[in-house]
């Protein structure tokens, strides 16, 4: 599954200037209910009951909040560079400046783990992320996430 399929230029965020864990979500589902016109606030809740099972922040700086809607008619994602990185309670302590959101319908099953997968998949490889962090504007953003190579399985 390319990024592409998951993200359009609208839900890239390049100076998201939230200070807390609770705020990037709130943004984060601004954003999602915009492009989706999926509400706001059920986005909220479907994230903060997922980052309630334990921390959505993989570590070195990233973090995938995800979660399932029963509105959802597809899955879509947002993407984030953080103004100043926050604590976002990662498994390796570490600050959080690269968020990738993840919405998907109820019943999306495997697709969900796939779309998961893909993500940290392209958040693991360090010359992404370090173009990422690079990069300022949206459609810089957006390219360097869509232009990634799928990596060979191991």
């Amino acid at each position: 599954m390319p990024l592409t399929d998951l993200l359009t230029p609208d839900s890239v965020m390049p100076n998201l200037k939230a200070t807390t864990k609770k705020q990037v979500l709130q943004e984060l589902s601004e954003r999602a209910a915009a492009i989706s016109g999926l509400p706001e606030r059920e986005v909220f809740d479907a994230l903060l009951q997922r980052e309630r099972l334990g921390s959505t922040g993989v570590g070195a700086g990233v973090a995938i909040p995800h979660g399932k809607l029963t509105r959802a008619t597809r899955i879509f994602g947002v993407f984030a560079r953080l103004d100043k990185p926050i604590d976002f309670e990662s498994l390796d302590g570490a600050p959080v400046d690269l968020v990738f959101m993840l919405v998907a319908p109820e019943a999306s099953g495997a697709d969900h783990l796939k779309a998961l997968a893909r993500i940290a998949r392209a958040l693991r490889n360090s010359a992404v992320v370090a173009k990422l962090r690079a990069t300022r504007e949206a459609a810089g953003l957006y390219a360097v996430l869509t232009s990634e190579p799928t990596p060979h399985a191991a």
